[in-house]
């Protein structure tokens, strides 16, 4: 036998020996580190991972990452760490693992002064409205997360200006031991002194009257019951009352506003919502599925003055086509049914969520749509900078992740009143190209830059924000 080879069978004896790819681990200890104010239930909640767990090796590196993800995914952190380190001082057949959870904890009290627009979006205003700076909301808004260390949140706004608006809410998303009930509740009290009263051309025409100093007045309550099953199951049954008015002159010009130029509307809605919810990032997501469903009926009560059904589906997929470039497909599916249906309970393509890129200047009435929106996304970069100069660490912590988006949307809106309001692009197919510059930082804040083109041929610049507090 040579030197050599002697030599090399001693380093092979003496080498450690890896473990068998799939054997079994033990977890000997779970700890937290960091959770000043949230409370350990509340993390413990999003864990798969338990003391006393047997798991698979070949399992334990995406059931970590997994765990990361839905705590991350609670907006209760500013950074998110979990590591499993097995003890290799024990025998090999019985290596236990020490799973450490490391967080560093958000600002969770925010009181800001209000200074909003109070048109639809930023684009509306922009190109629309001719960027007047008095259409603009201003006040103070408390948003108070995590408020009792449970994930709940407290919000109050007293906001004055184009819109004068009052809101009092609280979420808590646990009460019972087992961590699956949950409640909330909230009061919201609005006035305008400038209100849409119709639509024409697919823009909304507003009025405003002179010395008229109030419009239309709107008051909801809602109480919610919520439940958990699981990790990614979500479910919702909320009672909301809604009592709203309207001036005189807006009966007349409008008078299927409230139909039969009624004045005031009052009416109670019972909605069930279902979320499906397994994205690894709330706010930016690039792994995971996303399915809704919301059914609501207006008009239980016996003098109610509205009387319908919604329906509203939607599914989205996020994957992974290599390192850094990442897929998005959504589908959103809504139906309305009534007899007859006012205008101020149309909801169109325009508001809220539901908008097909290319069309944010447009409102398009109708009863009945569907959107399909598609993103191919190239990762820039993605970092995570500390600042140790500023002195309070909840700030410290600067995630920056840049994206370049290529867009693709198409979407259907069948509209029984298209003809009387003059819409041209109500029952006919839209569709949209373009490419957008995404940019995810501070608290789940993602600004979006976008230049799109239409099926109308109409090219535009639109920046849309969206935030988390």
């Amino acid at each position: 036998m040579s030197l050599f080879t002697f030599v090399f069978s001693l380093w092979q004896l003496a080498a450690p020996i890896p473990p068998p790819a799939d054997s079994a681990v033990v977890v000997r200890s779970v700890t937290l580190a960091g959770n000043v104010r949230t409370q350990d239930r509340i993390i413990f909640r999003e864990m798969a991972i338990r003391t006393g767990d047997t798991l698979r090796r070949s399992e334990l590196t995406q059931k970590v990452a997994w765990d990361k993800r839905k705590i991350w995914n609670t907006n209760l952190f500013v950074s998110v760490d979990v590591a499993a380190v097995e003890d290799t001082t024990a025998p090999l057949g019985n290596r236990p693992i020490n799973v450490t959870v490391t967080m560093k904890e958000r600002w969770y009290i925010f009181v800001v002064p209000i200074f909003e627009l109070a048109d639809r979006n930023l684009n509306e205003w922009w190109y629309d409205r001719g960027h007047d700076l008095r259409r603009t909301n201003y006040g103070v808004r408390l948003d108070w997360k995590n408020f009792t260390g449970r994930n709940d949140k407290l919000t109050a706004v007293a906001q004055t200006g184009f819109t004068p608006k009052y809101i009092l809410a609280y979420d808590r998303p646990y009460v019972d031991k087992a961590q699956r009930i949950g409640v909330n509740a909230d009061f919201y009290y609005a006035t305008n002194r400038e209100i849409a009263y119709r639509p024409f051309l697919d823009k909304w025409e507003y009025i405003r009257p002179a010395g008229l100093t109030t419009l239309r007045t709107r008051l909801t309550t809602s109480v919610a019951v919520t439940r958990r099953d699981g990790f990614y199951n979500f479910h919702e049954l909320e009672a909301r009352y809604t009592n709203n008015t309207i001036a005189d002159t807006v009966a007349r010009l409008n008078p299927d506003y409230f139909l039969d130029g009624r004045t005031r509307q009052q009416f109670l809605t019972l909605t069930y919502n279902y979320r499906y919810d397994r994205r690894d990032n709330v706010a930016y997501a690039l792994q995971g599925t996303l399915l809704t469903a919301m059914l609501s009926r207006s008009g239980w009560l016996p003098n109610a003055d509205l009387k319908q059904t919604d329906l509203l589906l939607g599914v989205s997929r996020y994957y992974p086509l290599s390192k850094r470039f990442f897929a998005a497909n959504t589908i959103r599916f809504r139906n309305v049914w009534a007899d007859r249906q006012p205008y101020f309970g149309i909801r169109g393509l325009g508001v809220g969520d539901d908008v097909i890129r290319g069309y944010e200047l447009y409102v398009i009435e109708g009863n009945q749509y569907g959107v399909f929106r598609n993103n191919i996304r190239f990762r820039l970069f993605d970092v995570k900078k500390e600042w140790k100069w500023i002195p309070v660490k909840q700030f410290n912590t600067v995630p920056i992740a840049a994206y370049l988006s290529l867009i693709a949307d198409a979407g259907y809106i069948s509209s029984n009143i298209a003809e009387k309001y003059q819409s041209r692009l109500a029952n006919r197919w839209l569709y949209s190209t373009g490419i957008s510059l995404d940019v995810v930082t501070y608290y789940n804040m993602v600004f979006r830059f976008s230049t799109v083109v239409n099926a109308q041929h109409e090219t535009g610049f639109f920046l849309n924000i969206q935030r988390e507090l």
